[in-house]
């Protein structure tokens, strides 16, 4: 029986082919076209880098291939979100997935500033159902904090973040400041990464394929920030940061409170200035959230275990690994959630933790 129930789709994507020509035009000797490939390099490097170690998705292969998929413009992603039943959307970027590790600052910044009014742009133009996440220069925190301040005057309603920096994880001290206007400006952060993005990725380099790659790095990842955030004592210099986990499922996360508990309870003071209470604390605190796959069996014990409060639906649209136009069937659907629960993750946590009114 299909239930009636909002959805409010927590992490969709744009496809920004229009910014890649405005980069080459504004920064040619950053942005260029590889010799003898179509693919356009970002100071000398492919995003995605599709070969070797840790390799990322090759560009042709990015998108789904479901008849009638259309993100290229606002109208087309309208169409397709009334076809798969999506009230609002939530979107990150695909492009703008290089914008925490370009390394010219002045570019960084430049990159991060045209993304932003770009997405903004583009998302008013989505009937009022459409919601952008801001991209930042994370690594300069001054600059970082005025693009939070921009993104929250253009509207958007939440800023990307990486699973980790170059050098730094996400409980480095150097990043307090964004966390605390992150906090002012009542903007959440999510954590999303991609492979091939030139940035640390955890056990990817065992892999060369990417199908094996994409099974490790996004849980990985979002254990890897978990930890950082978590046990960094970052929520607890900062009680009301709220920090969604994406595009790893739910289903890790039971598991891995667990498991941060127990280093707590055995040995959380040997960490200096580390956490200070029980890590499902920060669940039960609304700072921790995490995006769902509809269909994932064990949601309804996670929701059981850890509460429902904190578990958004996502579609992942367009991109091939997602289930456009039917991802939120398997919700609508299934018999083994209630209609609270399932009012919960279809749409109202994603309206909470975005502030979407």
């Amino acid at each position: 029986m299909t239930q009636p129930v909002e959805f409010v789709d927590a992490d969709a994507h744009v496809v920004e082919a229009a910014l890649a020509v405005e980069c080459l035009k504004r920064w040619p000797e950053h942005f260029t076209m590889e010799a003898g490939n179509p693919a356009l390099l970002t100071e000398g490097r492919r995003y995605p880098e599709w070969e070797g170690p840790g390799a990322g998705c090759p560009p042709q292969h990015g998108l789904t291939t479901a008849a009638g998929v259309d993100p290229f413009s606002p109208e087309g992603a309208l169409r397709n979100a009334d076809q798969d039943g999506i009230a609002h959307m939530v979107f990150y970027p695909s492009f703008g997935l290089r914008a925490p590790s370009i390394e010219t600052r002045a570019i960084a910044a430049g990159f991060c500033e045209l993304y932003n009014d770009w997405v903004a742009d583009w998302c008013r133009r989505g009937a009022g159902r459409f919601h952008g996440v801001a991209v930042a220069p994370i690594e300069w925190v001054d600059d970082a904090v005025a693009a939070l301040r921009r993104a929250k005057a253009r509207g958007l309603v939440c800023a990307m973040i990486p699973p980790a920096l170059k050098t730094r994880n996400l409980d480095h001290p150097d990043l307090d400041p964004f966390y605390a206007a992150a906090v002012d400006l009542d903007l959440p952060l999510g954590v999303h990464g991609a492979p091939g993005i030139h940035l640390p990725k955890i056990g990817v380099d065992r892999f060369t394929n990417y199908i094996q790659v994409h099974c490790v790095s996004f849980p990985f990842d979002q254990m890897t920030a978990m930890t950082a955030l978590v046990s960094g004592g970052v929520f607890d210099r900062h009680p009301k940061l709220r920090v969604a986990f994406l595009e790893a499922g739910v289903g890790w996360v039971p598991y891995f409170v667990d498991r941060l508990h127990e280093h707590f309870e055995k040995r959380g003071d040997w960490i200096p200035n580390g956490w200070r209470r029980d890590p499902r604390h920060y669940v039960e605190a609304g700072n921790v959230w995490v995006s769902c796959e509809p269909e994932e069996p064990i949601l309804p014990a996670v929701a059981e275990v850890l509460g429902p409060d904190f578990i958004m639906y996502a579609s992942d649209y367009p991109h091939w690994d997602g289930d456009w136009p039917e991802s939120t069937r398997p919700l609508r659907t299934r018999g083994d959630v209630d209609d609270a629960v399932r009012a919960k993750i279809a749409g109202g946590n994603a309206r909470r933790f975005y502030g979407l009114h």
